[in-house]
């Protein structure tokens, strides 16, 4: 563990630190990695690659950080009550066995390609706030706009898509379930 440790330290520290964009957040991020691969320290000698596997444990718990912090997050609470689609939710997760993980990346893909085929405005809206995490008032200052101006192209860009996700028959099931 030590050596494990020593050897991967600085690398979760960085990823911790690209991930969170906040030194503090970094730490604590980096904390918890730590403490689960602690937790899973048997299963270490199981593992062929280490750093694919920390780096794992650091995405996963990075996202489920997130997802608890955007559900306390007092912009989320000002938000339109449309914004239901949940693409955050797709992403895999540790749990997930391999014909999960295979669908799950079907899905994932089929959704970026009718992301890509939204309009400019709404695309873009989209990928700032669910892929780059960006909160709505960073979205506004980026885009100059107001933060009614972004929950607006959220709401629309949110109803474009599944709407489109609706239609196609693929994902029709992912929405409506």
């Amino acid at each position: 563990m030590e050596q494990l440790y020593t050897e991967y330290s600085r690398y979760i520290y960085h990823l911790c630190l690209k991930l969170t964009r906040n030194k503090a957040e970094a730490e604590d991020l980096m904390q918890e990695v730590w403490l689960k691969v602690v937790r899973y320290e048997a299963s270490i000698d199981k593992v062929e690659h280490a750093k694919a596997w920390l780096t794992t444990i650091c995405m996963n718990t990075f996202r489920d950080r997130y997802r608890k912090n955007v559900r306390r997050s007092k912009h989320m609470m000002h938000q339109p009550e449309g914004l239901d689609v949940s693409l955050l939710d797709l992403i895999a997760s540790e749990e997930a066995g391999a014909a999960e993980l295979l669908e799950q990346q079907d899905v994932s893909t089929m959704i970026r390609t009718k992301i890509a085929e939204l309009d400019g405005i709404y695309r873009t809206t989209i990928l700032y706030f669910y892929v780059h995490q960006l909160s709505l008032i960073e979205i506004a200052e980026t885009m100059k706009v107001s933060i009614g101006t972004v929950k607006s192209r959220l709401f629309r860009g949110k109803q474009r898509l599944k709407d489109m996700l609706i239609e196609d028959a693929r994902t029709r099931e992912y929405v409506t379930a």
